[in-house]
């Protein structure tokens, strides 16, 4: 890597001079406060030396970056070095040390060393968990206070368990509702509290909802699930959950909602029962998910051939992509918000981080089937085949998206930093039948779990009956916000989509698909190891 003589001249001159500044303020006792908030506590500017050991390091941070954006390399290379250096920056934060922390000194000492002593207790009992924690997980239990929602389960194979809630109207809409979870985490993102639950919102609405609870795989399990394929879950899960569905209901065809991977699976199965002449959703909602993975965020700085046939290796014939490797991942995606913030609270303050359903679920993470995970990764990460007509397959059938041409409901979330909200608009270019795009606040959980009540965020639809262009800042330009929740927007969509109201049966299931254990059944609770 080299960086331009001038360019380089130009970042150590600025370097100096500030640096020059920042000396020149700290001997006159007048150095501003850090405007970063892993600085804001008092603290930090209690003692001069303290306030420009924070400044030196910022600016020292800002330095590098600049170094990288100003590097002569290819974009890709350049991705990957911001990447690199944002985890060194992020890890040598003074503020991650307990020697140059004063604020976790001071707290040592206003409790007489009780914060020393718990946060070495919290770092013992994280080390045995293997990983950080980051709420209080004692505060919740699945089933008790999380993933509520009254239900049943009323079919399972080694895959999955499909739920089914009760309705709570006199009246539903005769169309079924399927939803189809990222098989990454446990379904209940969707049904956290009644207060947050997309699900039961849903069935306030008068849908008849169903659920897939993905399998979690563990070491121990004898069934072949760790050989399970991307085909198997297209063939054995998405569309056996909606032929259930249709059959409970009595209905020829159901709409199905697919989140994230959820969302990439399902169209992928729509695809492969549009190719064998069956049509079995009415509708498709697809939350934050791609089809197009041309630009695949931050993650793509992961995405190599050199990579793709590490795991090829490693798990294309059998065995499991762990929990914890994926979760460590995505938590280094924000390693400020999600690592060393935690850190610091843990471990130097000893504190116990307070409880918040949203992280509990996140914590919560699934293994995957090796196969599964290793097909996904190469075609569409690296090599993008699904969006090409045919370059796909699955049970040796081509797929081709662009003939799908069900009503469709696309949602982004603007500071998505997992599925870019221009390739959630993306899709608009490849699903063929009539089209509804919204965009939403916040980030790719925050964005979707935005209930009404709580009238947070905003969100932005284009006019009604107006076209989707190619370029989705054109769309931007002309769309118009509105505040509160996007879940009555898609409320009022999907209501014309779901067919007339008749009579709510109190019996779930029915006499092929029996209720076997209540919500949210057996394999929402078996945790990863």
């Amino acid at each position: 890597m080299s960086v331009a003589p001038d360019a380089l001249a130009e970042i150590q001159a600025d370097f100096s001079r500030d640096w020059l500044r920042l000396c020149e303020d700290a001997k006159r006792g007048a150095l501003p406060a850090p405007s970063d908030r892993r600085f804001a506590s008092a603290a930090w500017m209690t003692n001069a030396q303290h306030a420009l050991i924070a400044h030196a390091y910022l600016l020292s941070a800002r330095a590098m970056t600049r170094m990288v954006d100003a590097a002569q390399v290819s974009e890709p290379v350049r991705e990957r070095l911001r990447f690199s250096i944002m985890q060194w920056v992020d890890a040598l934060s003074p503020a991650n040390f307990l020697a140059f922390n004063p604020d976790a000194q001071q707290s040592i000492v206003e409790t007489a060393g009780k914060a020393l002593t718990a946060g070495m207790s919290n770092l013992l009992n994280d080390l045995q968990r293997g990983r950080i924690s980051q709420t209080d997980e004692t505060q919740f239990e699945i089933g008790v206070n999380v993933a509520t929602t009254p239900g049943q389960v009323v079919y399972e194979n080694r895959l999955m368990q499909l739920i089914q809630y009760a309705p709570t109207t006199g009246t539903v809409h005769q169309r079924p509702l399927v939803v189809v979870p990222p098989n990454i985490n446990k379904y209940y993102i969707l049904d956290l509290q009644p207060g947050n639950s997309f699900v039961r919102h849903a069935v306030e609405q008068g849908h008849t909802v169903f659920i897939v609870s993905w399998r979690n795989p563990v070491p121990a399990d004898n069934d072949g699930v760790d050989t399970a394929t991307w085909d198997d879950y297209l063939d054995e899960a998405v569309l056996q959950a909606l032929a259930v569905a249709a059959d409970v209901t009595g209905q020829p065809q159901v709409n199905a909602l697919g989140f994230c991977v959820g969302g990439t699976m399902l169209a992928s199965a729509l695809a492969l029962a549009h190719a064998r002449g069956e049509h079995p959703a009415a509708s498709l909602t697809l939350l934050t998910s791609l089809l197009d993975f041309h630009d695949t965020g931050v993650l793509k700085v992961f995405v190599d051939e050199g990579h793709a046939l590490l795991r090829d290796h490693q798990l294309g014939r059998g065995g499991l992509m762990p929990a914890r490797d994926l979760a460590t991942t995505f938590s280094f995606l924000r390693p400020n918000e999600l690592v060393w913030n935690y850190v610091v609270g843990n471990y130097l303050k000893g504190q116990t981080p307070p409880p918040f359903d949203l992280l509990f679920w996140n914590a919560d993470s699934t293994n995957l089937p090796g196969p599964f995970f290793a097909w996904y990764f190469r075609n569409m990460y690296l090599e993008n085949n699904l969006k090409v007509a045919g370059r796909t397959q699955a049970r040796g059938v081509p797929l081709d998206l662009t003939r799908l041409d069900l009503p469709a409901y696309l949602f982004g979330s603007r500071e998505d930093h997992i599925v870019p909200w221009t390739s959630a608009y993306a899709s608009t270019q490849l699903l063929r039948g009539p089209k509804r795009f919204v965009l939403g606040a916040s980030g790719h959980i925050a964005g979707v779990v935005n209930p009404p009540a709580r009238k947070k965020r905003s969100y932005w639809v284009g006019a009604d009956g107006a076209a989707l262009p190619g370029d989705p800042n054109a769309w931007l330009a002309e769309a118009v916000e509105h505040p509160g929740s996007w879940w009555t927007d898609w409320a009022q969509w999907l209501g014309t989509q779901a067919g007339p109201q008749v009579r709510a049966r109190s019996k779930l299931g029915n006499a092929r698909h029996r209720p076997i254990e209540p919500a949210p059944g057996r394999y929402v609770k078996v945790r990863a190891v």
